[in-house]
């Protein structure tokens, strides 16, 4: 399934001195009591809205309730994220994050930066190789594929694929969920409209994305706001280009007012995987490796699952009988995943790089 790895990375040394997991519950005791002292942690980008984040946090803090957390900018993108650990390099209060949750292309360069810290949670192991950085700097969390949120009040006829967008009777309705000069959402959106356009690998994708929002805002057909569902049930922006977890979980708060379609396209599926780690900066990074081992527990893997989100350990706990069916009924078909693509480390460094740099040039949309 995770076919997005540019290569597995093998143990070196170095990995040898990486913390270790806490395995035992005598270790798990100190970590907890190391990260009660602390008394806080701060995250960055977690919209309550997303993936089920909402819930997440308020079942770390009912777990934990001595760690207040202090959660800074919900809505920003992964690059205003590794900005806050730049600017908070030598800051130890709360505008300084502990922890980052990026898209995946955003890990290896963090690393490579020296921006982020080793941790190995205690599940590790039931983490897939090529999802993690084999030395823990990185690990993906939970995944999804891009897909059009649509708000079936003001669209009649429901896009079934990219090239749908370009049709006259979706003049300002279409919209991405970020600015794809920094929002991972918004790259990865544009790389998907690229294959859907026909590309084969991440040079074309990410020049055929392009020249499809360069046509698209021609057109009149693109709104230059970062779309949330809000936006699409006030009729700003009908139709939203968001991850499925996002769209899904848009649609049950909205509940019917308006009414949602959640549409995988037919072509250009792009699944994106997420990655935590740990400031390497972090003021609190014993609450910072508690955080990640509450997120890698199956209740917060499961936590994940409820907002939409595919955990990463997602085969571990079906394996082992751990997701109500309940929670497996609410999920979209099974055959709407089959053309998923997972787009490589190198694969997505090189769209990043080319869409990022190449959106105003080539667009010319000022997405706020």
């Amino acid at each position: 399934m995770f076919k997005f790895a540019g290569k597995v990375l093998s143990l070196s040394a170095a990995s040898l001195m990486v913390t270790t997991a806490f395995v035992s519950a005598q270790d798990m005791a100190a970590l907890e009591a190391a990260a009660k002292a602390e008394g806080q942690l701060t995250t960055i980008a977690l919209p309550h809205d997303w993936c089920g984040y909402g819930a997440v946090i308020e079942g770390f803090k009912k777990k934990y309730p001595e760690i207040t957390v202090n959660e800074l900018n919900p809505d920003a993108g992964s690059s205003d994220e590794i900005e806050a650990i730049k600017a908070n390099k030598d800051n130890k209060g709360p505008q300084a994050p502990d922890v980052i949750d990026v898209g995946l292309s955003y890990g290896p360069q963090a690393k490579a930066d020296g921006l982020i810290q080793p941790y190995k949670v205690a599940t590790w192991d039931s983490i897939p190789d090529t999802a993690k950085d084999a030395d823990g700097f990185w690990y993906g969390d939970y995944y999804g594929v891009l897909s059009f949120e649509v708000n079936k009040d003001l669209v009649k006829n429901v896009p079934a694929d990219w090239a749908d967008l370009l049709k006259d009777e979706y003049k300002n309705s279409v919209a991405l969920a970020g600015d794809p000069r920094a929002s991972n959402q918004a790259i990865q959106g544009v790389y998907a409209a690229g294959l859907g356009s026909g590309a084969t690998d991440a040079a074309s994708a990410a020049e055929k994305g392009l020249a499809f929002f360069k046509e698209l805002n021609a057109k009149g057909n693109f709104v230059p706001v970062i779309g949330k569902s809000a936006t699409l049930a006030q009729g700003q922006t009908p139709i939203l280009i968001t991850w499925d977890y996002n769209a899904l979980a848009g649609r049950d708060t909205l509940n019917g007012n308006p009414p949602v379609d959640v549409v995988v396209p037919a072509s250009g599926v792009v699944a994106g995987v997420y990655v935590q780690a740990i400031s390497a900066y972090a003021p609190h990074p014993n609450a910072a490796k508690l955080w990640m081992e509450y997120l890698y527990s199956d209740e917060g893997q499961l936590g994940w699952l409820k907002g939409y989100c595919h955990p990463i350990r997602f085969n571990d706990l079906a394996k082992n009988g751990k997701i109500p069916q309940e929670m497996l009924d609410k999920l979209p078909p099974a055959a709407a995943y089959e053309k998923a693509v997972f787009p490589t480390l190198d694969d997505q460094a090189k769209g990043k790089e080319a869409i990022t740099k190449q959106w105003d040039a080539v667009v010319g949309a000022n997405v706020q």
